[in-house]
């Protein structure tokens, strides 16, 4: 090489300089640009860090280096940057990073506005600012990012919102967009915005807040890409499943879950690539589609509370890929296909709270060997299902969640179950079982919930039950006959925070000293066990305490840490406790509690108060209502009955807006129902029988409180007429005012309780406690069939019309005998006249009817025979005429539920009715003449037999003077 020639001198430095360089990148990385690491600087500066995440962020150290940051190995300008766990506020030093691509602001709690400046990143690809703290309108200016291809902008429920998506169509390369729990309810044509994005592979618009999904033209569908559509938890309004959506034939994962779609699935389906569907929670009208067990590559299929109907199909077997399948919470009928039983790869079966029948042996007999090595979940919960428990469901190798609670299973519980190794929660409740536990359960070392409650079972439950469960957390199993019978110094080998053993025996009447052993319990019921003596001060620690119906006594100390409480029917006395501002439930009632209440309801050192149930009825409770409601505003039952509390309702009473059972009755409550409680608007009961109220009845009951179901006002002293404003309560199935003194005419409008004509199902009133745990529901005292009962489990079966012993008048409207669903009718003791409807046959329902002591006339209607369920009448005592109908029912039928009438016919003993009923006489007086007839003919000549007599001897002292002499001699000696 000639030292003179320049070019190769040139090459030696270039060669020199490059290996130096190439050196200190190898040993010393890249060193990023001051500017783009000023930028840094000061963003940093504008951002709260209370975890310290960005400690790496230090003005010495290459910002390449530092927590979050990328930067191109050949540029040297940051690329990426990746941010989470911060505070503060984003500094616009960061549009100097010019050349990011990748800018991930997820997971902070940056508390402001979406920057408008992050519309000015023109080479990113990917924008992550989920979940970041930011709320308010997006700029629409994100519509700038031509190059994105990510685009995630899921918030925090309602905290981002648009005004429209006109700036989407501008991202043309996007292929992954998210917004889920961002407002789009003004987005009106989202997805004709959607449609024009033709690179796109997944949608998710999640808890939008739409509430309509567009059609589309199977023709102009131009997102035919997608593989992903989730839009779950939405109003979503429509009459059927858009049929384009199923026109996708790359669609993989499909969400429609949680929404209001009626109509059928479509029958036809092109997308035949599906692994997941889920079409949970809405109102489809439909079968399920024959098209969804060709889909050979589903793995998972969610169609739970879908009111899907019809049978599952054996070809069910053709989906081979299955592992999960849940149909939880539809109207299926029919068999379980035993073909079911023979997917190999299902981990996953969800059958719970449909209507399938059958013997479980006919399903599950002869289950696949892959079947019982591969299923992990078998539910099959509330359904129709009857036989004995197969002993093969003890060959299930894997098997950790197995429900079979609320079937009819009988027989005696399989020995074989002992095997299930895995076995992690196990339901068998509300089942028909014979027999006793199995010891072999306490040999599942891997059970950690046990459901065996109302089972039927019997015997002695020992130490040996429970010998190996020491992951046990759940033991439930009230409503059995078992007597626990374990050793005094018995050490349980578990540690439980549920422990439920409701109607239970112990050996001693006491509280088990072994309970005191569990540190962990939250939850606790011994109800109905017997046990007696006083309770543990560590029981008022517990969240959920149930100890009704037991000899307990003493008084409650105040209470605060517990949630749910119920101790009805014991001898607790004293006065009411103080509660904590974390209790929802309390039930003190049947007790024997005593003095005034202001202390409990209207304690200043609380706020409000969380209850939604307080029951403190039957106790020995007195002194005025204190006028403090405003403090319960969450208050969804109240019982304050059979106490001697007295004086007005409080006004207060107005604030409790969510209340929906009020029961104040058997008190001593007076004046008027106050006019505050129109706010009430969520009143579904209203019980305020046995007082002293008075006053008109209030026409916004019928006008404000709609829900209304059941309004009881027996014996007070209301007075005026019905308001024709009642008849607005088209919910009402008890309507009590007897015992008053209302007047003038009942309303002819009655035929608006449309829910006395509709038939009654036990859903229809269910109000019960909103913990799963708990056993309270609600009852109310309903007079019929002249008694008054208490009614609670079948509450939503009764429907009752109570109007007796008023001052009524008028006739008994027609329109009432289309109230075909009323079971009980009561209109005695009042100044009704008329005549009984003619088609009161159309209440075949009717199992009690009383129109006694009115002033009605006429026959009795024909149709009378036509209610074969009646087996209670009363219309004596009023001007009816004629022969009583025959019918099995009536003649069965005691006769004083005749008299005072002018009738004839059996019952009654009256004789002939060919004369016609008109000329009878009254039935009554007919066999008061007939035993007078029989008693007068013995005075007749009883009598004849005296003047007889007395005749003779007149005749003879007049007609015979020595007689006559001695006769008045006598007498005059005697009393002269």
């Amino acid at each position: 090489m000639s030292s003179s020639n320049p070019y190769y001198f040139f090459i030696f430095i270039f060669s020199l300089v490059s290996f130096k360089l190439s050196h200190c990148i190898q040993n010393h990385g890249i060193f990023c640009l001051e500017i783009e690491k000023q930028s840094l600087v000061n963003l940093k500066q504008s951002l709260i860090d209370p975890h310290n995440l960005l400690s790496s962020w230090d003005g010495e150290i290459d910002c390449c280096k530092w927590n979050g940051v990328v930067c191109n190995n050949s540029t040297r300008h940051v690329h990426q940057l990746r941010l989470h766990g911060l505070n503060g506020k984003i500094n616009p030093s960061l549009l100097n990073l010019k050349h990011l691509t990748y800018l991930d602001l997820s997971l902070n709690n940056f508390g402001e506005t979406i920057p408008s400046f992050i519309g000015s990143f023109k080479n990113l690809e990917y924008l992550n600012l989920s979940d970041a703290g930011f709320h308010g309108k997006i700029p629409s200016n994100i519509g700038n990012l031509s190059n994105l291809n990510t685009l995630i902008l899921e918030g925090r429920l309602n905290m981002l919102h648009v005004d429209g998506l006109e700036w989407l169509p501008k991202l043309s390369k996007l292929e992954y967009l998210n917004m889920n729990f961002v407002n789009l309810s003004k987005a009106e044509n989202w997805l004709q915005v959607i449609n024009t994005l033709p690179s796109l592979l997944e949608l998710h618009f999640q808890n939008c807040s739409l509430d309509f999904i567009d059609p589309l033209n199977n023709n102009g569908v131009n997102i035919s890409s997608l593989s992903t559509v989730d839009l779950s938890h939405n109003n979503l309004e429509s009459f059927s499943i858009p049929s384009w959506i199923f026109q996708l034939s790359n669609l993989v994962y499909l969400d429609l879950s949680f929404n209001n779609i009626n109509g059928p699935i479509p029958t036809f389906n092109n997308a035949t690539k599906l692994h997941y569907i889920d079409l949970s929670k809405n109102r489809l009208n439909s079968t399920i589609p024959d098209w969804l067990y060709s889909c050979k590559d589903l793995k998972f299929v969610h169609f739970s509370y879908s009111l899907l109907h019809g049978k599952i199909s054996n070809a069910v077997a053709n989906l081979t890929s299955l592992k999960t399948l849940d149909f939880f919470g539809n109207q299926l009928s029919g068999k379980i296909p035993k073909e079911i039983s023979n997917l190999c790869g299902l981990e996953f079966l969800f059958l719970t709270y449909n209507e399938l029948q059958g013997d479980i042996s006919d399903s599950f007999g002869n289950m696949s060997d892959c079947f019982l090595t591969s299923i992990k979940l078998l539910c099959l919960r509330s359904n129709q299902l009857y036989g004995r428990i197969p002993d093969n469901f003890g060959e299930f190798k894997k098997i950790q969640f197995l429900h079979f609670g609320g079937n009819s299973f009988s027989g005696r519980i399989p020995d074989s179950l002992g095997k299930l190794s895995s076995l992690q929660e196990f339901s068998l409740y509300g089942n028909n079982f014979s027999g006793n536990l199995p010891e072999i359960f306490g040999q599942l070392s891997s059970l950690e919930e046990l459901y065996i409650d109302d089972c039927m079972l019997e015997g002695i439950v020992t130490e040996n039950h429970f010998a190996n469960l020491t992951k046990l957390k759940i033991f439930s199993a009230p409503g059995n006959l078992l007597t626990l019978n374990v050793s005094p110094n018995w050490i349980p080998p578990f540690q439980l925070k549920a422990l439920k053993i409701g109607s239970w025996s112990f050996v001693s009447s006491r509280i088990p000293s072994w309970l005191g052993m569990q540190r962990n319990i939250s939850e606790l019921d011994l109800s109905n066990t017997g046990i007696s003596g006083t309770v543990p001060s560590w029981f008022w620690e517990i969240q959920f305490l149930n100890l009704s119906h037991n000899n307990l006594y003493g008084e409650i100390p105040n209470i605060h840490p517990a949630q749910f409480l119920y101790l009805s029917s014991n001898k607790f006395s004293g006065v009411l406790p103080r509660i904590g501002d974390t209790m929802r439930e309390l039930d003190l009632s049947n007790n024997s509690f005593s003095g005034e209440m202001s202390h409990f309801l209207c304690d200043s050192s609380q706020a409000n108060y969380a209850v939604e149930i307080l029951h403190l009825a039957g106790n020995q409770l007195s002194g005025e209502l204190p006028d403090c409601w405003m403090k319960w505003p969450s208050l969804k039952y109240l019982n304050l009955g059979d106490n001697n509390l007295f004086g007005g309702i409080p006004s207060s009473m107005g604030f409790l807006k969510n209340l929906q059972s009020l029961n104040l009755y058997r008190n001593k409550y007076i004046g008027q129902i106050p006019s505050s409680m129109r706010k009430c608007t969520e009143l579904v009961k209203i019980e305020l029988a046995d007082n002293d109220l008075d006053g008109s009845l209030p026409t916004w009951i019928g006008t404000g409180l709609v829900k209304l179901r059941i309004l009881i006002l027996r014996s007070n002293r209301f007075s005026g007429e019905i308001p024709s404003e009642i008849c607005q309560l088209n919910n009402l199935q008890i309507l009590d005012l007897s015992d008053n003194s209302f007047s003038g005419i009942i309303p002819s409008c009655v035929e608006n309780f449309t829910a006395m004509a509709t038939k009654r199902s036990l859903a229809q009133y269910d109000y019960s406690s909103s913990y799963s745990g708990a056993s309270f529901i609600d009852s109310a005292l309903v007079a019929t069939k002249g008694n008054i009962l208490q009614y609670d489990t079948i509450l939503s079966l009764v429907t009752n019309i109570d109007l007796s012993s008023n001052n009524l008048s008028g006739d008994i409207p027609n329109k009432l005998t289309s109230l075909v669903e009323l079971r009980s009718l009561n209109l005695s003791i009042n100044n009704m006249t008329g005549s009984i409807p003619g088609n009161i046959g159309d209440m075949k329902q009717l199992e009690s009817l009383d129109l006694s002591r009115n002033s009605l006339s006429g026959q009795i209607p024909s149709s009378f025979s036509l209610i074969s369920s009646l087996n209670r009448l009363n219309l004596s005592y009023n001007n009816l005429t004629g022969s009583i109908p025959k019918g099995t029912q009536i003649q069965s039928l005691d006769a004083s539920s005749f008299i005072g009438n002018n009738l004839c016919g059996p019952p009654l003993t009256s004789h002939d009715c060919s004369s016609g009923g008109d000329n009878g006489v009254k039935a009554e007086e007919e066999e008061n003449d007939e035993d007078r007839s029989e008693v007068d003919w013995f005075y007749v000549f009883l009598s004849s037999g005296y003047v007889v007599g007395f005749s003779v001897v007149c005749i003879t002292l007049l007609l015979n003077k020595s007689w006559r002499d001695a006769y008045f001699g006598l007498f005059f000696e005697k009393y002269a």
